[in-house]
């Protein structure tokens, strides 16, 4: 692992512990050029993921996205960083498992609102409304109709 603070290719590791339940590995690592410590963490990832955009493009799945549309959607809510993890852990995981190895951004967004409506309805609310692109106040009336109605 190279160092973020001086480049150096070898670090060395410290400690190691698993993290959020057990889904990753945490690891302290130590560079012996500079002295820095910094943290590190490993995750299983069952296959690579690539989106295929609205307008046709493929892109690499990028979990970094991911997780900040969730944080966005969870901001101010009670809900700390290690939770947050694992429901980003989760939705990454279940677009791995049921998903070829391609998966369309729509697709996505669904599973996110699905996750987000079990998990938070303030958050699921917030997120439907970049997702599904409200402009006006009628249109949080409609989708919150339709909750109420379900």
């Amino acid at each position: 692992m190279r160092c973020p603070f001086c480049g150096h290719e070898d670090t060395q590791v410290k400690d190691s512990r698993p993290a959020e339940d057990g889904a990753s590995i945490r690891r302290r690592r130590s560079c012996p050029a500079c002295g820095n410590r910094f943290t590190t963490f490993e995750r299983v990832q069952l296959r690579e993921l690539v989106v295929i955009k609205t307008d046709g493009r493929r892109v690499p799945f990028d979990r970094d996205k991911l997780a900040r549309s969730v944080r966005v959607a969870l901001r101010k809510r009670p809900f700390d960083e290690e939770r947050i993890e694992r429901i980003v852990n989760g939705i990454q995981r279940r677009l791995e498992v049921e998903a070829d190895s391609e998966v369309p951004s729509h697709r996505i967004g669904e599973v996110v609102m699905e996750t987000l409506r079990d998990v938070d309805e303030v958050a699921y609310v917030r997120f439907a409304s970049v997702y599904r692109n409200f402009r006006e106040a009628k249109d949080f009336r409609a989708f919150l109709g339709k909750i109420e109605g379900s």
